[in-house]
């Protein structure tokens, strides 16, 4: 997963899958990144062609974990079957989803 700093935000973009095979790692690394929760964080999906429910637990334990610290949380870069299964499960109300890294580099200011 790369793992990027602009100025005080750090964007994660996870490859193809985010599934039981790799979202511990994935979830440790979002962790080890974002310290108490305070600061502002994108995950920016567009490398990603599927997601398990085990990569939707990620999802909402970081999203938790954000609000819980004070900071933000914003998903972009979203395909029409992930945008699907984050519409479906409700998250779209939980975690705000933009198209671009700079739209929700915007929604930040």
């Amino acid at each position: 997963m790369l793992v990027e700093k602009r100025n005080e935000v750090t964007i994660f973009t996870p490859g193809q899958r985010v599934d039981a095979n790799n979202s511990a790692d994935i979830e440790k690394t979002i962790f080890e990144n974002v310290g108490n929760g305070g600061g502002k964080v994108i995950i920016d999906l567009s490398q990603v062609d599927y997601m398990s429910s085990a990569g939707l637990r990620v999802l909402l334990v970081t999203a938790k974990h954000m609000t819980q610290g004070g900071g933000r949380l914003g998903l972009c870069h979203l395909n029409a079957h992930v945008k699907e299964i984050i519409e479906v499960t409700g998250f779209v109300g939980i975690i705000q989803c933009y198209d671009s890294v700079d739209q929700c580099l915007a929604s930040f200011q």
